[in-house]
């Protein structure tokens, strides 16, 4: 497995859409095409569903060029954004490994009423370094550690009544500490935090 490197995540410092999607297409591409192949194995045999990869084409694009880009996982040949997914991708500032249900996702409602039911274990079962984003746009995220058992309620509660709600859990992995992990250290990274991820998914 290739590591990520600093020119990887300067990827996002290229002007213009077309210049940005052909780095992205030539370097990360690859690198992504690859973790999708070992993970989409993992995660089925972990999760016990046929999990399928789908590296982000950012096809919609016209005119913005992507601030980020990644490969997700889903239980579903054709697409990954309607169901509960594991994504793992980059920012310019850093790696990041999440299971997310994001706005499309039918279920929403169903699961965040589960997550709230199950606010107390969610809370024992996700270690303190890990973190939660409302919006998977963006990189701004609210760390575990902390938390109160409201204070998850109300991010469930919202998935539930919120139309474009949207939660999302994992690590973030700076581009400093990112940089130094062989490629086999960073697959053992990303298979634990899965480790971690997978009873969420499951509770889905």
């Amino acid at each position: 497995m290739e590591q990520f490197i600093a020119s990887d995540f300067n990827v996002f410092k290229i002007d213009g859409l077309d210049g940005r999607m052909e780095a992205l297409q030539d370097r990360i591409w690859p690198k992504l095409q690859t973790l999708g192949t070992h993970f989409s194995q993992e995660l089925s045999a972990k999760t016990g569903d046929e999990m399928f990869a789908h590296v982000a084409k950012h096809a919609r694009r016209t005119v913005n060029p992507p601030k980020d880009t990644w490969v997700a996982f889903a239980a579903n040949k054709r697409g990954y954004k309607m169901m509960p997914h594991f994504q793992i991708g980059l920012w310019e500032t850093h790696l990041f490994i999440w299971f997310a249900v994001i706005y499309e996702a039918p279920n929403k409602t169903e699961f965040g009423k589960t997550l709230e039911q199950n606010a107390q274990k969610v809370k024992d079962m996700i270690p303190d370094e890990f973190v939660w984003s409302l919006d998977h746009t963006k990189p701004e995220v609210i760390p575990h550690e902390g938390l109160s058992i409201e204070e998850l309620k109300s991010m469930f509660k919202r998935l539930q009544s919120v139309k474009k709600a949207e939660i999302l859990c994992g690590i973030q992995i700076p581009r400093e500490e990112a940089v130094k992990l062989s490629g086999d250290d960073l697959v053992k990274k990303i298979s634990d935090a899965f480790d971690h991820l997978i009873p969420l998914y499951k509770l889905g």
